[in-house]
């Protein structure tokens, strides 16, 4: 959450003539919900449940980049799925990094709601401790800064 994957998916997908998914995008319209609607209505693991078979329709697309939310490798076989389907990247970032960036938009984020500064970098350390083993299972981790393309260059030639 707040490394960059929709910035990052957009220009890459642009730059190579591809179609961009953002996975949370794709779920608010199939059910013309916001996820906070879908979280407040079904909870966490309902939502999961939604977005698990969103990612087993999208993950089936051919010429596409597709961000998912931060939670969705973490769940179910999800992170199996996606590096069945194609390359997958762990943008990587610091919990400081990830901070600085996300109090300016947690009002936007289910998760996040009501947190001050000190709930909210304490929720980034441990969030991302139980949520990075399962990122670091995707096939390349690249630095979330890294501005350059020559991961992307290489992976899609």
């Amino acid at each position: 959450m707040g490394c960059g994957k929709t910035t990052t998916g957009k220009r890459i997908a642009k730059k190579y003539g591809l179609d961009f998914i953002d996975l949370d995008h794709y779920i608010e319209n199939r059910f013309f919900k916001t996820i906070p609607q879908i979280f407040e209505e079904r909870g966490e693991e309902g939502f999961r449940q939604i977005e698990h078979n969103m990612l087993l329709e999208v993950s089936a697309f051919e010429d596409a980049i597709i961000s998912t939310g931060g939670g969705a490798a973490c769940f179910f076989d999800n992170i199996e799925i996606m590096n069945q389907a194609g390359e997958t990247i762990y943008l990587k970032a610091t919990p400081q990094e990830l901070f600085e960036y996300l109090k300016t938009s947690k009002q936007n984020r289910p998760l996040l709601q009501g947190k001050n500064d000190e709930e909210l970098l304490q929720f980034i350390e441990e969030g991302l401790g139980k949520r990075e083993p399962f990122y670091l299972k995707a096939k390349h981790t690249m630095d979330y800064m890294d501005t350059t393309d020559a991961l992307f260059d290489q992976l899609l030639k």
